[in-house]
């Protein structure tokens, strides 16, 4: 009896030390969006005043919120990254999808040597490619366009792997039974697969919103016009050669936030079983 005390305590104590550092890390992690939130509603002189620092200022400077789309054309580059990231995403849920239930499901030849080849580019970095990808683009006449990154972003060996990874999780004896019963491998795909598969789209989908949503680099090559400028690409114009608005740019920042934060919390009950799933074969 006093063994199982003992341990029920030993377990009890090990339970609150964790839940401490747990919490000590989630607030280490939650400083950088409080210091923005606080920096969204201040002057320029205020951003940075730490003696006393104050986290909401006597006279918090909301009118950010409101210049924000004045002093740039914010709504045409909301509009273009929802556009850009919309489509990319839809098209990389598909692709990714597709091509995973090939290589799953399907018996053919070269199969594992060509998964094996496609998963291998995730460990080449994109640095790498990036020029060669430019010039590519460039020769299709794709330069300053949003379709170039929406061809590039289109595919995922990513994706594919964590789809593969959940279809291989599903018994075969499902899709056997549906070919008896007379369906074409599309239809399996279709009616079977991608019902069966929703925690493994929803964890896709909130990877490829967010990669795509925050990319600047990728922009920052191929869009050159104001008016096919991203969100990220927009906060940059507060940043000139001799001063930056930071005000303006954490507000901005806050704002580019929401819609993830939406597809986030419209998600998560399927991302960590998504997740997990994806980690372990049936």
């Amino acid at each position: 009896m006093a063994k199982t005390k003992s341990k029920s305590k030993h377990d009890l104590i090990k339970k609150v030390v964790l839940y401490v550092i747990l919490i000590i890390i989630a607030a280490l992690m939650a400083i950088p969006f409080i210091w923005m939130l606080s920096a969204s509603i201040k002057s320029d002189r205020e951003v940075f005043q730490m003696d006393p620092f104050v986290l909401i200022p006597k006279n918090p400077k909301w009118s950010n919120y409101v210049q924000i789309w004045t002093k740039i054309p914010m709504l045409t580059f909301v509009k273009n990254t929802v556009f850009l990231t919309i489509i990319v995403t839809l098209l990389q849920l598909f692709t990714s999808s597709f091509a995973a239930y090939a290589f799953a499901k399907l018996q053919f030849k070269f199969r594992n040597g060509l998964f094996l080849a496609y998963i291998a580019t995730i460990a080449m970095p994109w640095q790498v490619y990036m020029v060669p990808q430019f010039l590519m683009m460039r020769s299709f006449g794709l330069n300053d366009k949003l379709l170039a990154i929406i061809c590039l972003q289109a595919f995922s060996a990513f994706g594919v792997f964590m789809m593969k990874q959940f279809y291989e999780g599903i018994p075969n004896e499902l899709s056997e039974a549906a070919r008896i019963d007379g369906m074409t491998e599309y239809q399996i795909y279709s009616h079977i697969m991608l019902p069966l598969s929703k925690p493994a789209l929803s964890t896709l989908t909130i990877f490829t919103f967010v990669n795509t949503w925050n990319d600047y680099l990728g922009p920052l090559i191929y869009l050159k016009s104001t008016s096919k400028k991203t969100i990220q690409l927009g906060l940059k114009m507060f940043i000139s050669q001799y001063s930056s608005d930071y005000g303006l740019i954490m507000a901005g920042s806050v704002l580019s936030l929401i819609p993830v934060i939406i597809v986030f919390m419209c998600l998560q009950k399927y991302f960590v079983e998504g997740v997990a799933s994806t980690g372990l074969k049936g």
